[in-house]
């Protein structure tokens, strides 16, 4: 296949004039004073981080990244007092928090959810400024996270309601029910500034734990509105922020040895540079979702109309800044030629544009170094013998990149091997299927894959290679993470521990049980705690 002449046409006017932004999305400047601690919005004069939208204006000088706001840019010593709320407002179990009631904690969770909501219209807008993501599907993170946070309210009752009995076993009566486990570091990503994070820090909330909040270096504005409810909403010290470079505040909260659970979504290289940090490893648990290169494998078999469907929404969704994008693409030689020709097609169709603009599918990117980076990438295929196949691919203006199909790709090449996490779509020729089976054996990562066949012989046998290769097979439909109810994991260096909705309350939490003897003494010791509800752990209360 020929590569195609990049000329941007009309794509060099994705970017308008000030006075061209419709009013309704237009935010006023966020410069904020204060951060969350120990239960105050405590004010702040010191060093401070502009926040600049990918979203570019048109100025004098060319065009420019549109200012946003600023955040506090805070220093070591304030995150060690973040660190010391949250450990003494946990107080080794005993605070108001960890002892509270699970119905007790289910309430204040709830109003927390009536403020956030409060906040809908500020948080998607903030979210289509800040990291570029359309208007319908910021809409559908901040709902899908509201969403969330009910659901986990009902799988907490589900499991206390199942918790709530006695057990009874040689001689020996108990009751098992789950504790909260520390203070919890929680640090998200910016392509979901709001839903990632939150899959972390609210079950381990509602569970009794105490909360360090690292904001993502892009989508950190978005937060801002929804430090009120926090305040209001939790005991003092059970969450609090952090601000600052991520290099200097976290290094000192790690060695202290104060953070029970670390949750992180990011690099396996970051995380494991952060787990080797704290001094008691025994004492520490991470709940990790970290690198994936998630491929698809398309066979003469498929419906070839389906792959590229699903194909363009697996690896485009977001500009393809999905730690569950499709980011590499093996394709049957016998129906190759067909399948890019398609696949070209479908990406020629995607309206680029600003967020906030009708059926736009592709926006300006929000990391500074991310273009420069994708175009490395794609020259070094080049260099090695691919092509881009469609029009205008890779073309670049400032944040803007229009996605590129890369074809043929090999192992030779960068595209092979790296997350190139945007909008560049790889394609690899194959002869038989065991060509990408031998690419998951030998990938570090193992988190998700997709299988395009309608054969069932095909794809049993697909099926049941790459079971145990990744966390989840997806068969003739784009890799994701939803529904939330389902586990999401990964194998190798993709993540540590399991997230959804049922399995994220086991992740933050521990079973711990209390005992006796089956003599009539402890059975009217146990009775009489139960009847007076002298304990919080100790209890038949039912939550409806």
């Amino acid at each position: 296949m020929e590569q195609q002449h990049v000329t941007g046409g009309t794509l060099s006017g994705i970017f308008k004039d000030e006075n061209n932004i419709p009013e309704a999305y237009i935010v006023p400047e966020i410069h904020q004073r204060e951060y969350l601690l120990n239960g105050k919005l405590v004010p702040w004069d010191g060093a401070v981080t502009n926040i600049y939208s990918p979203i570019c204006i048109p100025t004098s000088n060319g065009l420019e990244r549109k200012l946003l706001g600023s955040v506090p840019d805070t220093s070591p010593k304030e995150a060690l007092e973040a660190l010391d709320a949250a450990f003494a407002a946990y107080d080794n179990g005993l605070g108001q928090w960890p002892t509270m009631s699970v119905e007790g904690r289910i309430q204040c969770m709830q109003q927390f959810v009536y403020l956030m909501v409060q906040q809908r219209d500020v948080v998607v807008k903030l979210l289509m400024w800040e990291i570029g993501k359309t208007l319908p599907d910021a809409a559908k993170e901040f709902d899908r996270t509201v969403d969330y946070i009910n659901d986990t309210i009902d799988a907490l009752k589900d499991l206390d309601r199942e918790s709530s009995r006695f057990q009874q076993a040689e001689g020996t009566i108990a009751q098992i029910r789950r504790a909260p486990l520390g203070v919890v570091l929680s640090m998200g990503p910016f392509n979901y500034p709001l839903n990632e994070i939150f899959t972390t820090l609210i079950p381990a909330l509602i569970m009794g734990n105490t909360i360090l909040f690292k904001l993502p270096k892009h989508g950190v504005l978005a937060h801002y509105p929804l430090l009120k409810a926090f305040k209001e909403a939790f005991p003092k010290g059970t969450v609090n922020t952090l601000y600052g470079k991520g290099s200097e505040i976290i290094r000192p909260i790690m060695e202290s040895g104060k953070v029970s659970v670390l949750a992180f979504i990011g690099s396996s290289k970051v995380a494991n540079g952060l787990k080797k940090l704290h001094p008691k490893v025994n004492r520490l648990r991470a709940i990790l979702s970290l690198d994936a290169k998630n491929a698809a494998i398309v066979t003469r078999h498929a419906d070839i109309d389906v792959a590229v469907s699903e194909c363009i929404l697996g690896a485009l969704s977001f500009n393809g800044q999905r730690c569950t994008a499709l980011k590499l693409i093996f394709v049957q030689k016998e129906i190759a030629a067909k399948f890019v020709e398609k696949l070209n097609a479908a990406v020629s169709a995607l309206k680029p544009g600003l967020p906030w603009e009708k059926d736009v599918k592709i926006t300006p990117l929000p990391e500074p170094n991310k273009p420069a980076y994708l175009r490395g990438c794609i020259d070094d295929a080049l260099a090695k013998g691919a092509h881009v196949v469609n029009e205008n691919g890779g073309y670049t203006q400032a944040s803007f990149v229009f996605p590129a199909v890369v074809y043929p790709v090999n192992e030779k090449m960068r595209l092979y091997h790296e997350e190139q996490f945007g909008p560049v779509i790889p394609v690899v020729p194959f002869d038989g299927i065991e060509e990408p089976i031998k690419y998951q054996v030998n990938a570090s990562h193992g988190m998700q894959v997709s299988i395009f066949s309608e054969d069932p012989v095909e794809v049993a046998k697909l099926i049941d290679s790459f079971v145990n290769l990744v966390s989840r097979v997806n068969i003739n439909c784009q890799a994701q993470r939803g529904p939330d109810v389902f586990p999401f994991t990964g194998r190798k260096d993709s993540a540590e521990g399991t997230l959804s909705v049922f399995d994220a309350l086991r992740s933050f939490s521990i079973r711990s049980l209390v005992a006796t003897k089956v003599t009539e003494p402890n059975k009217q010791l146990f009775n009489a705690i139960v009847r007076e509800h002298n304990s919080n752990f100790l209890s038949t209360d039912y939550i409806f």
